[in-house]
């Protein structure tokens, strides 16, 4: 299934007493490229985010925020500096006798000095985080991948319409191009009778059927029309598969380009150069979807 590489999902769930949200977003990007931010402490997750992010999700530039909350029952401890609470009482008393003010130390105030406390906490159990984390980062994916699924279904119609577009112009092609032959023979019969006017010469019937071939041989389109088509029933290939396919598209699409530029450089005839330039242009506009395909 095509799917794109723009995407996003979210999920908020409580594990255990502790509160954990993972939220997934991506744009488009040539390889898989992976950003974590998770809370201060809990860096052990990210590694392991990725590597079950990646078994699933194979290109784009993809963001995960990680937001991890304390158990209500989770132990700890709280200690007081003494020696530093015992040298801010010294500098308060000192200033208090020094500039003749009062000295209001508190409780409350010597506690909003930094470092005054100190919190342990008991050990976490980092394999059960990443179990917990990874179950709610499964959660979010579904959601991430249901929505980039959805947008490239939408991509691949849009990408199909345009190739049979294109095929119908390059059948357009086909059937002109015998005519530009049968044109450039009558225009070169009509010069050259108009150039022996007056003149008891006949034509040479030969050269002129020579001159005919050789310009038949030089606008002659026919191989690069069914390079054209064998790349489109590639592109039906790939769009038709369940993996990621965009790299290859993108290849494709190049070869596509290339046989058109082919064409536009042989046509000497301006209905098929018209036509050339509007191949040229929806190749462009799926050359852009692709881009965005994962």
């Amino acid at each position: 299934m095509i799917r794109s590489m723009t995407g996003f999902g979210r999920c908020e769930t409580q594990i255990d007493g502790r509160e954990i949200t993972v939220e997934i977003k991506s744009v488009n990007h040539r390889y898989f490229e992976f950003s974590c931010r998770s809370p201060r402490g809990y860096s052990f997750v990210d590694d392991k985010l990725k590597s079950f992010i990646n078994e699933r999700v194979a290109r784009g530039k993809i963001d995960v925020f990680v937001s991890i909350g304390a158990r209500d029952d989770t132990p700890s401890e709280v200690t007081v500096n003494h020696s530093l609470v015992s040298g801010y009482l010294n500098a308060m008393k000192e200033i208090a006798d020094t500039y003749g003010v009062e000295n209001d130390a508190t409780v409350v105030s010597l506690s909003r000095f930094p470092d005054v406390f100190t919190v342990h906490k008991a050990p976490e159990d980092e394999e059960k985080i990443i179990a917990d984390v990874i179950a709610v980062t499964d959660e979010a994916l579904k959601s991430f991948i249901a929505m980039r699924e959805v947008e490239g279904e939408k991509m691949k119609a849009d990408i199909l319409s345009r190739a049979d577009r294109i095929l119908s112009i390059v059948g357009e092609i086909e059937e002109r191009s015998p005519q530009t032959v049968k044109d450039y023979e009558t225009r070169l019969l009509d010069r050259i009778r108009q150039t022996l006017e007056g003149f008891n010469v006949e034509i040479d019937e030969q050269r002129v059927l020579t001159e005919v071939a050789v310009f038949a041989d030089k606008v002659a389109v026919a191989e690069e029309t069914v390079r054209l088509r064998s790349h489109f029933e590639q592109l039906n290939r790939f769009m038709s598969m369940d993996q990621p396919v965009g790299r290859k598209i993108d290849f494709i699409i190049q070869e596509m380009n290339r046989e058109a530029n082919t064409i536009g450089s042989k046509v000497q005839d301006a209905e098929i150069a018209h036509k050339v330039v509007e191949i040229k242009g929806e190749i462009e506009k799926i050359r852009e979807q692709i881009q965005n395909i994962e």
